[in-house]
This record gives structure tokens, C-alpha cells and sequence, in this order.
């Protein structure tokens, strides 16, 4: 069962080793990043709570590359499922709707 029609006159993309690799590397490098950011961010609170004032600002910042490191991550995921056929790729935008009178 096919999940997205062919297109007559279109090769089919072959899925390159390589990237699909590099995809799953990046993905577990970035996931590996966010597991020690979270992990920093929860000490940095612990600290912060217990009278360390730098330690809200090394909170924050954990904090923001966790969230960052996770985006990453996702993205990651996204286009290796995409390399491997399981997402379709993004569809062309269309032209301008409504006429002669929207085109202008």
C-alpha cells in the first residue's frame, strides 16, 4: 500500500546511507545534549534555591540551550524520517487563488 501517488515521468529519490547516518548521529548527539542540560538546569536550581545567586543565571541559560538542543532534535528527526519515505516531502506552493483579479 502505497501512501503518496506517483507521478508519471518522476524518478523515484533513492534514500542515501550517508545522510540517513549522519541524521541519526546528529539526532543522538542533540538528545544526548538535552539530557545534560536538563540535568545541569536541575542542579543549577537546586543550588540557586539553596542561596547561590550565579546559579540562577547558569539555570536560565541550561534552560535555553536544553530547549534549543530539543528543536534541533526534532528537525533532525523530521528530515530523517523524510529521507527514509515515511513523511512525504513538502508540496510545492500553489499559485495565487481567487482569479484574474488575486493574481494581480
Amino acid at each position: 500500500m502505497h501512501c503518496v501517488a506517483r507521478q508519471p515521468g518522476r524518478r523515484a529519490r533513492r534514500t542515501s546511507p550517508r545522510l540517513v547516518l549522519v541524521y541519526l548521529l546528529g539526532t543522538a548527539v542533540t538528545v544526548g545534549a538535552w539530557v545534560y542540560l536538563i540535568s545541569a538546569a536541575i542542579t543549577f536550581g537546586v543550588l540557586a534555591r539553596s542561596g547561590t545567586g550565579i546559579a540562577w543565571v547558569f539555570t536560565v541559560l541550561a534552560g535555553v540551550g536544553a530547549t534549543c538542543c530539543l528543536l534541533i532534535a526534532l528537525v533532525l528527526v523530521t528530515r530523517l524520517l523524510r529521507e527514509i519515505g515515511v513523511l512525504s516531502p513538502t508540496p510545492a506552493p500553489r499559485g495565487a487563488r481567487g482569479g484574474k483579479r488575486a493574481a494581480r
